[in-house]
């Protein structure tokens, strides 16, 4: 289910509550739910992946990343799929009781919206690599992640534990998903070789160099749109704690720049915590 990668999912969403949070008072069962399902979502976009890069010849022995249960024959592709659809039920579930929750009823334009929204996830989560023409393989990873990491999880968090949203807000929800594209991204500059011979990245089209400079670009306009919402959010002080977290970015970039291939598998995390980490410091 690859675990490590659930701080990422994780941090839009206590992004999106700490927003929510400083202009409405929280319903935990909300906040609940709303983690449930993002485990959910998170878990089900994983293992679809991992079917997907399966199914395509795309994980191989050659590949740089950490072994996964299909690739080393653990499990079947067949208890994938069962495992899939279970998670897929697990999602919907969780989701209509998390709108049920916020708005006391599934009818009506904002709760409506919101399943849509949630149905819109779990397509992506599962045409990344999977089907007949998976987006995931022709470059468009990129897009979804922005869409889905950022703006979604951070606005939607916010939405549904406030009922309100803020112009605002879309500076943090921006910062966020800059940061999830930069976590795909070094994840593909690892993999560029293997992942040649059966699909196209945005790394593998920009080459190394370009695709570190992409890195750097991405990061940069994140801490960017993270420092102009803590300007204009400051109200009662400059909230100076909520850059804690910028050396670790940093020494993120300086490894990026500096390694390769399985050499680059430990920024990976390194990434997603100092991700996380921040979004926990909004809460402050």
């Amino acid at each position: 289910m690859r675990l490590r990668t659930l701080p990422l999912s994780l941090a839009g969403i206590i992004a999106g509550i700490a927003l929510a949070s400083d202009v409405a008072s929280l319903e935990i069962p909300v906040v609940v739910m709303l983690i449930l399902t993002t485990i959910g979502l998170q878990v089900l976009s994983n293992t679809s992946n991992e079917l997907g890069d399966t199914l395509s010849g795309t994980d191989t022995a050659d590949r740089q990343g950490i072994r996964y249960a299909l690739q080393d024959g653990d499990i079947t592709v067949d208890q994938m799929k069962k495992f899939i659809g279970g998670i897929v039920v697990f999602c919907c579930i969780s989701g209509a009781a998390m709108t049920w929750l916020s708005f006391k009823t599934l009818f009506g334009v904002a709760p409506l919206c919101i399943l849509a929204l949630g149905v819109a996830a779990i397509w992506a989560a599962m045409c990344y690599t999977l089907g007949k023409n998976p987006y995931g393989y022709r470059a468009k990873g990129d897009y979804s992640v922005f869409i889905f990491f950022g703006l979604a999880t951070v606005l939607g968090a916010a939405y549904i534990c406030s009922h309100q949203f803020r112009l605002m807000w879309l500076l943090p929800a921006a910062a966020f998903g800059c940061w999830s594209v930069a976590v795909l991204n070094v994840n593909n500059i690892r993999d560029m070789k293997t992942d040649a011979a059966t699909r196209q990245t945005i790394a593998i089209k920009l080459g190394l160099k370009n695709a570190r400079i992409y890195q750097t670009i991405l990061i940069t306009l994140g801490w960017a749109l993270m420092i102009a919402h803590t300007v204009l959010d400051s109200a009662d002080g400059f909230a100076w704690y909520r850059l804690l977290t910028f050396p670790l970015f940093v020494i993120h970039l300086v490894g990026v720049w500096k390694h390769t291939e399985k050499e680059l598998d430990p920024l990976l995390p390194l990434l997603v915590l100092s991700t996380f980490a921040t979004a926990i410091l909004l809460l402050f």
